[in-house]
Formats: structure tokens, sequence, C-alpha cells
């Protein structure tokens, strides 16, 4: 018998929890990025830092969250000047290839989910990079059938998918956007060109991947010229001109032309196989978004070839059979019953989840309500379940933890969830000669042999084997949730395989728990992704709950943060955002004029 506790006891203990595992992680943060947290909250287009988010921003005509506080502060100046949430979506999206060069990319691709007020209806595009046409199944394998383990699926001009995100932004701005397309990139622009001074953030980023950044010389003389610190402007003349060129020439300003030309003269060269043909039959796709139900609340989230969507369906119909609101959060109970959900989940993606255009997803059964039920009758408390005994699909009838999420609302109605990705961070270390252009490492989210796990840990079968055209599996899952037919909140995370479960637990955090964005943001987060099997915890674990979790069965481990949720909520007709400690540089704002 669980003891029933009200809102304010749940509050209460998750608070003091809070306080013991958060100060330690705060100790380290202050260190990386204390010369700007004291500093004036403040921030304008000058080279200026923001200050790590300190509490909830509030709005009433709108809001912003992204992972670069220069970001947020280019989708505000788009909002102000009359665009709607898809124009500064886009705007966001060119200015993170410049201000987070980690994550933020025109050489990859992602997803975004959006709801139209106009229309009231919701969609979904998926601009997600794809396999060269020279590309084949066995291409990372050696000639005895072995995995090549040289890093050519991770690293170089071998590993890059031809890249979407431009495609996919142009695409949203000829169905929705209200502005010009060269206003969008105006800023983008301005901070390649004229640079932007490091944070210390960033700047320990760089030191952090100094060897992997050093590699190529192109690469090199960008980022780590002077070897930056956080006095130094990062100034990309290359990736100026090439979004110049993109802001007059649209689309085809990148699939077509001189930088087309750059691109597949580079690959043709370094042994890449992106060509000319590759770029400019490069097409974003429209996709009908996967819908469910959760508690009375409508979910809207991504389908394939993003694994997220599915599986966030598919887990909250398996918690919906718990009253999770007499659950303490994250007691030992309630970790266990999100942990053997989990597996069942990840098992799942290993063996069913591709791109739709190339493998039948069977998307009816994996987010049936009776599919749940039967995985959630097959749960016990107190029990891990060896994932070694759990097989994909087994009641079923006959991503780096490098990406960046940006969520925006306006005061139309409009509502977009995006998250792009190079892959891993700085995607494959590669920079086009005289572009400026970092390119993913995608080719790394196929399954390259039976059995072979990717840099992720995650496992595939022939769902998601490499084939020319194909697009790879994803664990990108831009997330909005409606109640009575209006925003309630929306959601997304960058982190590889860790993205799924950091979206489910921000969802159960706002709902079940009734958290707030601060307190649903602050919350330990676990993970467990079938295999290996490992239950990770963030940060610490409590030498109580450890023993506890021990006794199940479950083998611990204590990891660093790797995802950062950016959540925008409405209620009461207020918008309120928060953005993630986990990334320093992450910044929620609601100025937005009326």
């Amino acid at each position: 018998m669980v003891k029933q506790t009200t809102n304010g006891q749940k509050m209460s203990r998750m608070n003091l929890q809070l306080r013991k595992f958060i100060f330690p992680f705060f100790l380290i943060v202050f260190f990386i990025s204390s010369s700007y947290i004291n500093s004036t909250p403040i921030y304008s287009l000058k080279n200026s830092y923001s200050p790590a988010q300190k509490g909830i921003s509030y709005g009433k005509n709108g809001m912003v969250t992204t992972q670069h506080f220069i970001a947020t502060e280019v989708g505000e100046k788009i909002l102000n000047k009359g665009g709607n949430a898809f124009d500064a979506s886009i705007a966001i999206g060119f200015t993170l290839a410049v201000v987070l060069p980690r994550a933020g990319n025109i050489g990859g691709g992602g997803f975004m989910v959006m709801f139209h007020d106009e229309t009231q209806k919701s969609y979904s595009i998926d601009y997600r990079e794809k396999a060269p046409k020279l590309s084949n199944r066995d291409m990372y394998l050696k000639d005895d059938g072995s995995f090549n383990d040289q890093k050519l699926s991770t690293f170089g001009y071998l590993s890059s998918g031809v890249p979407g995100t431009v495609a996919g932004l142009w695409e949203v701005h000829q169905k929705f956007g209200s502005l010009p397309w060269e206003d969008l990139l105006e800023d983008a622009i301005h901070y390649a060109e004229n640079g932007f001074q490091i944070s210390p953030y960033m700047s320990n980023v760089l030191r952090t991947y100094h060897e992997k950044l050093s590699y190529f010389e192109e690469t090199k003389k960008i980022f780590l010229a002077d070897y930056p610190d956080f006095k130094n402007n990062l100034i990309q003349k290359d990736l100026a001109n090439t979004l110049k060129t993109i802001s007059t020439n649209g689309r085809d300003g990148f699939y077509k032309g001189a930088i087309a030309q750059k691109i597949s003269s580079s690959m043709k060269k370094n042994g890449g196989l992106i060509s000319l043909h590759d770029l400019s039959n490069y097409e974003a796709i429209w996709r009908e978004p996967l819908k469910s139900d959760y508690r009375n609340l409508q979910i809207i989230t991504m389908g394939p070839p993003s694994s997220g969507g599915v599986h966030i369906i598919q887990m909250l119909n398996v918690l919906e059979n718990y009253d999770l609101s007499s659950f303490e959060h994250n007691s030992s109970k309630y970790i266990n019953l999100l942990a053997e959900t989990m597996k069942y989940a990840y098992a799942d993606r290993s063996e069913y989840l591709g791109d739709p255009d190339f493998y039948d997803v069977p998307l009816s059964k994996l987010t049936s309500k009776s599919y749940a039920n039967s995985i959630s009758q097959n749960i016990q408390f107190g029990i891990s379940v060896d994932s070694s005994d759990i097989n994909p699909g087994m009641y079923i009838d006959n991503e780096s933890s490098e990406t960046t999420h940006f969520s925006v609302a306006d005061k139309y109605g409009n509502v977009v969830s995006s998250t792009y990705t190079l892959n891993s961070t700085f995607g494959s270390g590669v920079v086009i000669e005289g572009t400026g252009i970092l390119m993913n490492n995608e080719m790394d989210d196929f399954s390259s042999a039976p059995g072979i796990p990717n840099q992720f840990g995650l496992l595939g079968a022939k769902a998601n084997e490499i084939a020319p055209y194909k697009r790879p599996l994803s664990s990108m899952t831009p997330t909005i949730v409606m109640k009575n037919n209006e925003l309630f909140f929306t959601t997304g995370s960058p982190g590889g395989a860790r993205i799924i479960s950091a979206v489910l637990q921000s969802i159960l955090n706002i709902v079940d728990f009734e958290m707030n964005l601060e307190e649903a943001t602050y919350a330990k987060r676990i993970h467990h992704q079938w295999q290996p099997d490992i239950l990770e915890v963030e940060f610490s674990i409590e030498d109580n709950l450890n023993k506890e979790l021990s006794n199940i069965g479950y083998e611990l481990k204590v990891s660093n943060p790797l995802t950062c949720i950016q959540t925008i909520m409405l209620k009461n007709g207020t918008f309120s955002g928060y953005g993630d400690f986990r990334r320093p540089d992450a910044f929620a704002s609601g100025n937005i004029n009326d």
C-alpha cells in the first residue's frame, strides 16, 4: 500500500531532495560560468553575456526558449517585429548555427512539430539527413563482414549524410512564414560576420573538444585559431558569406550553385559520398504528426524516422495504468516502474523503427493501448527484469548526446517545437572549405552492422540499415501537449538516446506531479535503454535509494547531465518558460510586445 500524500507534501520532499543533489552541481557550474551569473540580467544584440536562468520567465504575448541566450533574443526580436512563431523559429535555427556550433547547424537536420492556430491543425516536418546515393549497407564493414572500428561512421567526411536543415526551414517559411525570408537570416549573418563573445560555457566546450577540432585544418582555423577563451569573439566570415547566399537565393543557395559545388568537391577530394545530385534532389517531407491522449490531454509528437514520438506514446500508455500522483517522486518504486517501462520501449526501438519510406513501421501496434496494457501486466514492483529476457515486440500480436531543441509560442496561438542536430558534438569535425559549414556525422545513426551499437549504445536491425536516400533513425522528440484544444506546454531536449526518457519525465513531472517549470526542470532524471542493462541516475544517488534499487536488481550508474529540456507552458493566459540549467547558456524569455 502506497501512503497517500498531498501535492504540498510531495513538493516539500522533492525540494529537499533537489537541494541534496543540486548544490554540488552548482559548484561546478559556478566555476565554469561565475563571470556572468552575477552580471546584469539585461542582454542585447551586443557582445555581452546573459546570466544563467535564475527563475521562470513569464510573458503575456509569447515565449521563446533556446539553448543560447543570443538565439532567444533573436526569436524575441522577430516576434516583436510582427513575425509569428514560425518566423521566429527559422531565425533561431540559423542563429544557433552561428552561436551554438556544437549542435546548431545548417550542415545537419532534424524535425519540427507545429500547431497552426489559423487552421487549428497540427503539422510536422521531417528535415532529417539522408544517406547519399553512393552509400551502401556494408560501407562500414571490413571485407570479412566484421565492423570497422576506425571511427569511419562518426568522424570525417564519410560519416556525413545529406544535410536537411536549410530545406526544412525553407519549407516552413513557404507554408507559414509571414516576414520576408531575408529578414530571418539578418541576425545570423550579423553574428557570423562580426562575431560574438564566447561564453565561459562555450569556452569550456571548445577546450574539451580541442583534439577533434584540431584534426582538419579548415575546422581548426575557425574554432581554435587563438585557442579561445571567454574574452574572445568567434568570427566566422565564410559562414557569413554562405548565409548571405542562402538569404538571397533561398534553399537553392545551399543545394545548388557555388555552395553545393564546394560541398561535393570537398567530399570527393576527401573520401566522402555527398554529390551535387544528392544535394539538388534533397527534399524535406511534411509528415502527419503522431497523436495520442494521456489523462485527457492530447499529445502531439514526431513520427518515424524519429523513434521518440512512438515511444513517448508507448510509455505514456503503459504509465497511464498507474496512479503516479500517489507515488513519491523519484522513489525506488517510481524509478522501478519507469525503468521497466523504458526497457520495453527501447527494446522495440532496436527492432521496429526506421525510415517509413523504406520500412513498414508497426505504428498502430506499438502505440496501441492494448499493447501497453500487456506490458504493464508484466511489470512487477520490486523486480528488475533482466534485459536479456525482454525481446523486441514480445507482447505485440503477430541519438551524441549532442542535439539542440528550441520552443516558440506566439500571441496568435501558434506553437513550434523543434529539435535539430549534427549528431555528436561538432558533428563529423569537418568544415567544408570556404563555406564555414560544419557537417553532421548522422550516418552513425544507421545500424552499421547487426548487434553493433552506435556511439550512444543503441542497437538496431534491418529496419534501420543503410540504404541510398534513406533517413537514419533518430531519438529526437519535439512534443506539444494540448489541453482543451489549447496549448498546455511544449517540450523537447538534446541528449541522444536519453532524449526520449528526458521528454517522458518532463511530461510526467508537469502532468502527474503538477510541478511548475522550474521544479520540473530541476528534478533529477533517470534513464534505462534496455541495452546495456544499466540504470542511469543524474548527478548522484543517495545511499538509501542506491541500496533499495540495488536490492531490486539494478546495476546503477551515476551520470553527468546529458539532456537540456526547453519547455514553454501556457496557464491562465500567461506563458512561462525555463532554460535548463544543465547547459548554462540556455535561456527562456517572454519580452514580447503587445
